[in-house]
């Protein structure tokens, strides 16, 4: 199967929430996500079973989470990404390689988390190397905002992670700054919370291009506190 394959699931004026063909489409522009139920990991049309869910925001073409999904079949995963042309592309992999544990989620991230996630029901959270809009004007637009560490708590299985990782040394020290100040969260690493290295962390097309360009990578790691 090639990305072009899969097609627009709707037209600007009929979009609605739906599954089709192992992606969940969310709308962006759209007002009514309180009117569809959360997403069941049982129904068949996700995964049709009951082993713990990890999550990945921000999957790009979807090289890492591929990978991770293939090594740990045990687990099922849920690739986020709001780029249609990226979706596309995990699609493929998923079909091409005949993958049975990856589910896509074609949408924004704290919209899908908000409207469409049961409370406490992902094992491990990884956000690897989203847009860290530089620039001041456009700091709204990251995703790493205190309201998205906040929604991130809320599905996040007591006791288990989430991981961030960026090549941006503001938005990781940022990032840190918004665990720290969530009571929810307990820090995996100490001062200044982050670290340059995790073994066998899984490789993506950012890390590799990042590391050929020489660049520093920073992962932090928080875990849900067992109350709060």
């Amino acid at each position: 199967m090639k990305p072009k394959d899969l097609k627009t699931a709707f037209s600007w004026e009929q979009r609605e929430p739906l599954i089709r063909d192992r992606v969940f489409h969310v709308p962006n522009f759209y007002q009514e996500h309180g009117r569809y139920p959360l997403l069941s990991f049982e129904d068949p049309q996700v995964f049709g079973n009951e082993n713990p869910v990890c999550i990945e925001y921000c999957s790009g073409n979807g090289d890492w989470i591929v990978e991770r999904a293939k090594q740990f079949s045990h687990l099922n995963w849920i690739a986020v990404e709001i780029r249609f042309d990226r979706v596309r592309k995990i699609w493929s992999k998923i079909k091409n390689e005949k993958i049975s544990n990856l589910f896509i989620i074609c949408g924004d991230a704290k919209t899908f988390s908000d409207h469409y996630l049961p409370a406490h029901c992902i094992e491990e959270i990884y956000i690897n190397f989203p847009d860290p809009w530089p620039k001041r004007k456009h700091a709204k637009k990251r995703l790493m905002h205190p309201c998205f560490v906040e929604s991130m708590a809320r599905i996040l299985k007591f006791g288990k992670k989430a991981v961030f990782v960026t090549d941006d040394l503001t938005y990781m020290h940022e990032a840190v700054n918004s665990f720290y100040k969530n009571s929810q969260y307990t820090p995996s690493f100490p001062q200044p919370g982050f670290i340059n290295e995790v073994k066998d962390y899984g490789s993506s097309w950012f890390e590799t291009l990042w590391r050929k360009e020489g660049r520093t990578l920073y992962y932090t790691q928080f875990s849900r506190s067992p109350s709060g």
